[in-house]
């Protein structure tokens, strides 16, 4: 069985409900964002400069030799590609949260990442599948238009989110009721579609499990390493690196997926790495996620038996490493 010859069908309705549960997620991502989420650019401008470095340009350029390494068949290069092309998933600010980290700088990275990736989705894609050397095969084949997926990605991404935008500041105090709601529901509602894609297409999955199952785990540790990685060497503090790392790490693969569907019609190597990489990302940020938390407790813990043990910490103690 080849994987590049497989397609996973889903009626046109189902297709649509799928478009309108991603431009759903990025209503919700906006409803939660501030104007003044924005001026964090200006306030932080490395920690901004180092987040758009690694989402745009060395995420993808490591995916990239990432399938180069590895051999993957041309339509799992692909999905691996779009993955790493697309923007900060919407449950990062949770997981940064629950890591302990820099929860504002996230929302912030958020924001400006989704912005940006109106733009630099496309025209990313468009350059590292064209330069794979089999993937740029299925590109031509299908005559990938980049203005094209832009029109898409201003219809899933920038026009929910300049609503949710809008409405979010304009009605701030109503929306904080409901925005949780929102991202939660839609949340929800991506999921259960990623599980009934799998579930629906299950011998292609089991046929493929092996290569695809160590791509995305390869993938995900790689990305998750790089924003943390690059915040530490940037000279960032502990909460922002780990805000860095979920906001690299974490991507919209469901926006990947309806992608697929919408120019590839379903090609099993994309939509299979984009389904899997939507549940596996969860899974890889909440273990992350808890290990940092639970490292922080431990560290608060033992800063609180010192003092109460009569001593203060010396002002030149070092930072929290991790």
């Amino acid at each position: 069985m080849n994987i590049d010859e497989v397609t996973l069908n889903f009626t046109p309705t189902s297709l649509l409900l799928l478009d309108i549960v991603l431009a759903f997620i990025m209503f919700g991502i906006a409803m939660g964002v501030s104007y003044r989420d924005f001026a964090v650019v200006l306030r932080s401008p490395r920690a901004m400069a180092v987040a758009i470095a690694a989402q745009f340009l060395l995420l993808p350029a490591l995916t990239f030799l990432l399938t180069l390494a590895l051999q993957v068949q041309a339509s799992i290069a692909l999905g691996l590609i779009l993955v790493a092309c697309c923007p900060p998933g919407n449950i990062s600010q949770v997981l940064t949260h629950q890591a302990r980290g820099n929860v504002a700088l996230s929302v912030s990275m958020t924001a400006v990442g989704n912005a940006l990736a109106i733009v630099l989705l496309p025209l990313n894609f468009a350059l590292w599948g064209g330069l794979h050397p089999t993937g740029s095969e299925i590109l031509r084949s299908v005559q990938l238009d980049p203005v094209e997926m832009l029109l898409k990605i201003l219809l899933i991404i920038a026009i929910p989110f300049a609503l949710g935008l809008l409405i979010g500041n304009r009605w701030p105090k109503p929306v904080a009721r409901v925005q949780p709601w929102v991202r939660g529901i839609s949340l929800v509602a991506l999921l259960a579609f990623i599980v009934i894609a799998l579930a629906g297409n299950w011998q292609f999955f089991i046929a493929f499990i092996g290569v695809i199952l160590l791509a995305v785990f390869l993938h995900e540790a790689i990305a998750l390493s790089l924003g943390w990685g690059l915040a530490r060497v940037s000279g960032l503090a502990s909460p922002e690196r780990r805000a860095m790392a979920f906001e690299v790490g974490i991507r919209n693969a469901g926006l990947g997926l309806g992608l697929t569907f919408a120019f590839f019609d379903g090609l099993g190597g994309m939509a299979i790495v984009a389904g899997w990489w939507g549940i596996w990302d969860i899974v890889a940020g909440l273990i992350l996620a808890t290990l940092w938390a639970r490292h922080s407790r431990r560290r608060a813990a033992r800063a609180s038996g010192s003092d109460a043990g009569g001593g203060t910490a010396p002002s030149s103690a070092p930072a929290e490493s991790s």
